[in-house]
């Protein structure tokens, strides 16, 4: 079997931040139906920071929590989805390159995992998500799935 050349700590879509979206800030709050407009000044651009915290996840088959933490540190992106009730308020270490797109007027993070993938996914250990082995640990579970 070929080695997957897949990283998950690397952002798989720049594009994200390319503009496109207009009429809403990140710190926005979501428009609620159709009354939305798209009259106001553009969604930020590339290489723009923006803090996710607080943005809805969406996972393929339905949500799966709020972004309680996130990084920018080049190498090692990472957010930390705080699920709530669902699995019982734990908290997942999800990488970047699990990211399909960030939709900045619903405040919404999308990724191509399964609500059952993230609930079967390593715990998020906050005194050990900084260390490479732990890192290593999660980067393998999210790398298998892309074999």
């Amino acid at each position: 079997m070929q080695p997957s050349t897949f990283n998950p700590w690397a952002w798989r879509d720049p594009s994200a931040l390319a503009g496109g979206y207009t009429g809403a800030t990140p710190d926005a709050a979501p428009p609620d139906g159709p009354e939305r407009t798209d009259d106001g000044p553009d969604a930020p651009g590339p290489g723009t920071p923006v803090d996710l915290v607080g943005y809805r996840v969406e996972a393929m088959n339905g949500r799966i929590g709020s972004v309680d933490a996130a990084s920018d540190e080049t190498g090692a992106r990472w957010l930390v989805v705080d699920t709530g009730p669902w699995i019982f308020g734990r908290k997942v270490l999800l990488p970047v390159g699990t990211v399909t797109r960030v939709d900045h007027l619903d405040r919404t993070v999308h990724v191509d995992r399964t609500r059952e993938q993230v609930k079967e996914s390593p715990a998020f250990d906050p005194d050990a998500y900084g260390e490479p082995d732990y890192r290593d640990r999660i980067g393998d579970y999210y790398r298998e799935s892309y074999r």
